[in-house]
């Protein structure tokens, strides 16, 4: 066993990361159901909730600008877009930089479909129990992101 304050060799990380990779696979399986049930309820799917979150939380972009922040197809994304046009919960709009790429802008309505879907998921999160630290959550996150990045090489289209 290793010595919790030093790095585990790569062959004890290697077991150590399976480990986490099952249980983020669990938790993406119950999360998506859960959000499937919330799609049940306000009538978004998954893939135009994160349309929606990404433009809420970072303003307008173009379909490609989307695909590449979160690694999916940009037809995928053309998709959701589409499905939250027809919504009235997002809108194209000329963009300077690009003429041939236009920016998607979220509108009021989907700004407040997006803030009630945010509001009632924050409400689940706050039930997560086990007493975590901010150091633990920093932790988990920095993990997280170096497993990302064994990744970040992996073409989405």
């Amino acid at each position: 066993m290793n010595d919790s304050g030093k790095p585990l060799s790569p062959d004890d990380l290697g077991h150590r990361i399976s480990e986490v990779f099952d249980l983020i696979g669990a938790l993406y399986r119950r999360g998506l159901r859960k959000l499937e049930q919330g799609e049940e309820v306000e009538g978004v799917s998954v893939g135009v909730r994160s349309v929606l979150v990404l433009l809420h939380r970072y303003g307008p972009m173009t379909v490609p600008q989307m695909g590449r922040v979160m690694a999916l197809t940009r037809q995928f994304v053309q998709r959701m877009t589409n499905d939250a046009m027809a919504r009235g919960w997002v809108e194209a709009t000329p963009n300077p930089a690009h003429q041939r790429s236009s920016l998607i802008r979220i509108t009021e309505e989907g700004a407040a479909v997006i803030t009630a879907i945010l509001e009632r998921e924050h409400a689940l999160n706050r039930q997560v129990g086990g007493d975590l630290t901010d150091d633990e959550l920093r932790a988990c996150v920095h993990v997280l992101k170096q497993m990302l990045k064994t990744f970040d090489h992996v073409d989405v289209d």
